[in-house]
């Protein structure tokens, strides 16, 4: 049988904490490591829905990439929606790990399979991190084989995310072939991908000024939305834990969508 604390101590060779950015909260966030765990489900974030169908579904464990709770909480009551789904998933037995940003930044993570999803070749982390294994830091920049056209990045992008619908900046034939990749809300990376000499920056969202200010650096952008850029990752992790788990039941949790919706 599986305890908690084995599925926790693969997450951190997974995703090694040292990772995460200093203001993340992540590893075991709720739970009993001496637990048997005989399923996982794992979601990009635990709301109302994917909560219900934890419970539902008698899930053991949540491996979530938001941390819940994300900021610190000074009482778990059912008044605020992170305090009342503590309180209904610790009801249940239901523990909590969250990777998050470690999962972003991991050698095998969200920005490395973002990189090798555009074909992405000679993948670097675009920033270091301090004390971080080779092959980890945070987000990732490479080069294509070639020069394509920013259309052409939109359309691969579109098709590995399986989305119909993305923004950008830029012009749909401009040339591109050093492309830079952080998913999630990451327009930080704006400045780091400018002075690797990229072309693009793909990111999962982004403000107006951002936007703004790569257009007057003359460096495109694709932006297909937050949920987009992660939860295909999530899909996976939940494949890789079955893998290593064999008699632990996992799966991506299916009552979860991205909250914002294209007319």
């Amino acid at each position: 049988m599986t305890k908690l604390q084995e599925i926790c101590e693969y997450m951190e060779q997974f995703a090694p904490q040292v990772l995460a950015e200093d203001w993340d909260n992540v590893g075991l966030l709720a739970g009993d490591g001496e637990a048997k765990v005989k399923r996982v489900m794992t979601c990009l974030t635990i709301t109302p829905a994917s909560a219900k169908e934890a419970i539902e579904q008698e899930a053991d464990l949540i491996v979530t990439h938001h941390p819940l709770p994300f900021r610190a909480l000074k009482r778990i009551t059912t008044d605020s929606t992170p305090g009342r789904l503590l309180w209904e998933l610790i009801g249940q037995g239901i523990a909590i790990y969250s990777p998050h940003t470690a999962f972003d930044s991991a050698s095998s993570g969200i920005n490395q399979r973002l990189a090798e999803g555009l074909a992405l070749r000679d993948v670097v982390p675009l920033v270091a991190v301090d004390g971080a294994p080779d092959g980890t830091g945070s987000g990732r920049r490479g080069q294509l084989d070639r020069p394509a056209s920013l259309q052409d990045l939109v359309d691969r992008l579109q098709q590995f995310l399986r989305i119909k619908h993305l923004q950008y900046v830029g012009r749909p034939v401009t040339a591109i072939q050093q492309v830079a990749v952080a998913c999630g809300a990451a327009g930080e990376f704006l400045v780091p991908a400018c002075e690797a000499g990229c072309e693009l920056l793909v990111l999962g969202e982004t403000n107006l000024h951002t936007c703004l200010e790569a257009e007057a650096r003359g460096i495109a952008l694709l932006l297909p939305g937050h949920y987009a850029s992660e939860r295909f990752a999530v899909e996976m992790l939940a494949d890789e834990l079955g893998h290593r788990f064999g008699q632990v039941e996992t799966w991506a949790s299916k009552a979860e969508a991205d909250p914002l919706r294209w007319t």
